[in-house]
């Protein structure tokens, strides 16, 4: 039975490169998967996924409006896949996150879901909040803090490396706008 998985983590705990990882084993064995990510996040030159240490692939893009049960079964009738790889999930409405569930559930695919749980005042994402509702299985990927603790929190930085306290809940950014910090140091920042 397939199953809708959510990988979580802060930033730098190597949720794409997990994803890309997890690409390269079923294609590696012949079976086709499909990969998405957030149109939102237009980082990457190349590819569409890319990881900070180099790993990258071509996605498909989502926006807020796409009909992921539409887009992915037309290709599931073209050629059978095995797997959807989807990054950047925190970005994901409730409802696209039901429409992956419905793939695993009656399209029988399995859907891998990589994304933040939180944003940079700790506040859940609306993909990461329906996602650890009704994924079957969840697992958290660690990242580090600078002190050596597990990172669970993402604290927004500005150009001067002070924390920002206040803005939209969407600001795409790597190391240069954010760091993953244990919840004490994320605390502390924060004051």
């Amino acid at each position: 039975m397939a199953k809708l998985y959510f990988y979580y983590a802060s930033m730098n705990a190597g949720k794409s490169t997990t994803l890309l990882q997890a690409d390269f084993n079923y294609r590696e064995r012949g079976m086709a998967t499909m990969l998405w990510t957030a149109a939102v996040d237009d980082r990457a030159a190349e590819a569409a996924i890319a990881s900070r240490i180099g790993l990258g692939a071509d996605a498909h893009r989502f926006a807020a409006d796409t009909d992921l049960w539409a887009k992915v079964g037309a290709a599931h009738a073209v050629q059978p896949l095995a797997c959807v790889l989807v990054d950047e999930a925190q970005f994901l409405t409730k409802a696209q996150v039901w429409q992956l569930a419905r793939l695993a559930d009656e399209a029988g695919i399995p859907v891998l879901c990589y994304g933040l749980r939180t944003d940079f005042r700790g506040e859940l994402f609306e993909g990461a909040a329906a996602l650890l509702g009704i994924a079957d299985a969840l697992t958290e990927l660690k990242a580090v803090c600078h002190c050596g603790r597990k990172a669970t929190m993402n604290l927004r930085v500005d150009a001067e490396g002070g924390a920002v306290r206040a803005g939209a809940q969407t600001e795409i950014g790597g190391n240069d706008r954010y760091v993953a910090l244990c919840r004490p140091h994320f605390s502390e920042a924060m004051r």
